[in-house]
Formats: structure tokens, C-alpha cells, sequence
């Protein structure tokens, strides 16, 4: 199975590309959305984000969001234990469900596809870019959140220009129609070289 890993920074409009691909018959696997869901399933993980975290990290059986945001953004070595305890069971959890499609190729849309070394398992890299301001401007309106702390997130992500120097195909995500027509040239790319 081929699979094309689909990344850009926060904001940059990576699930309306997704969507698209979605249009084309192609599935696609949302790497944050698994992760939300093992968070919620898996009993092991939970164990460990409770070791992590302590005892405030879930909530009546809910994640603590708001709980683990605070101490990840106050120190980020968090952040990098945190993800070592879901990557890996997200991968697994990725290989058992590429197994299930049928389609010429699948989309795996990861928001730090390059951080955390997962590029290394796909066969073709999209990069959606945006204007930074852009990019801010949306995620205000979108998650009602501070201009810092999605500066904070922007910090911890690869630039565009770093990602786009190790990606095949980049999609300038700036008006839907014009995103459309790049998707649908990637998708008859990838097609012809299969």
C-alpha cells in the first residue's frame, strides 16, 4: 500500500486538504483524531499518562486537556514523554487499519509528520503551507485560544520552509478553489506513478 503522509503547521488548513482527498475515494487516517480516541480506549495508555501526570490527567474517564495543556506548555519535556507513550501505539494502531483499505494509495495526516520522524514510513510527503498571519488569524476565530499560545505550538513544529525541503508535493492553502485544483493534480500525479 502506498501511503502519502499529509503535514503542515497548525492552522494551515491540513483537515480542508484532507477532505478533499476524502472527495477523491481516498481514505485518510487523522493521526490527532486516533490519538484522541486511544486516549479515551486504551487502558494502558491511560496508565501511563496518569504516571506521567498524576492523578488529575483524566477526569470522570475524560482527558484532562486543560490540565495536561498547562504542564506541557510550561515544560516541554512533557510534551516529548507524553508522545512517546502514544506515537508508537498510533503507528500500531495505523498499520492494522492501512490493512483494512482497498483504495490505490491512503493519506496518513500527521501535524508533526517531520518531528517525530514518521516521514521515514511514507512513500510521498504533502505540505500545506499558509501565511503565518493567516494561518493565526484562522486559529482564533476556529479554537478560540491566545495569540501566545498558538505562537508556543508554532515554536515546537518545523517550519514550512524546512518541511517543504523534504516534501514531493506542496499545496499553498489560501482559497478553497485553488486548493481544490492542486489537490486533484496531486492525486492524478501519485495515480500515474503507481
Amino acid at each position: 500500500m502506498t501511503i502519502v503522509g499529509l503535514t503542515g503547521g497548525i492552522g494551515s488548513g491540513k483537515t480542508t486538504v484532507a477532505k478533499q482527498f476524502l472527495s477523491l475515494g481516498i481514505p485518510v487516517y487523522i493521526a490527532d483524531e486516533e490519538a484522541k480516541k486511544l486516549m479515551l480506549k486504551s487502558k494502558i495508555i491511560q496508565r501511563k499518562l496518569t504516571q506521567l501526570f498524576g492523578d488529575k490527567a483524566y477526569v470522570d474517564g475524560t482527558l484532562n486537556k486543560p490540565f495536561i495543556a498547562e504542564i506541557i506548555f510550561n515544560d516541554k519535556t512533557y510534551l516529548q514523554k507524553m508522545n512517546t507513550i502514544i506515537h508508537p501505539r498510533v503507528a500500531k494502531h495505523f498499520e492494522k487499519w492501512v490493512l483494512k483499505q482497498s483504495a490505490p494509495y491512503v493519506i496518513k495526516e500527521v501535524a508533526i509528520l517531520f518531528e517525530n520522524g514518521g516521514y521515514k514510513a511514507c512513500d510521498y510527503i504533502i505540505t500545506v503551507t499558509a501565511p503565518k498571519a493567516f494561518r493565526v488569524k484562522r486559529l482564533l476565530k476556529r479554537d478560540g485560544t491566545t495569540k501566545e499560545k498558538i505562537e508556543a505550538i508554532m515554536k515546537n513544529q518545523w517550519t514550512d520552509e524546512e518541511k517543504i525541503k523534504r516534501s514531493h508535493y506542496v499545496i499553498d492553502n489560501i482559497d478553497f478553489e485553488n486548493t481544490e485544483k492542486q489537490v486533484f493534480k496531486i492525486h492524478k500525479e501519485i495515480l500515474c506513478k503507481l
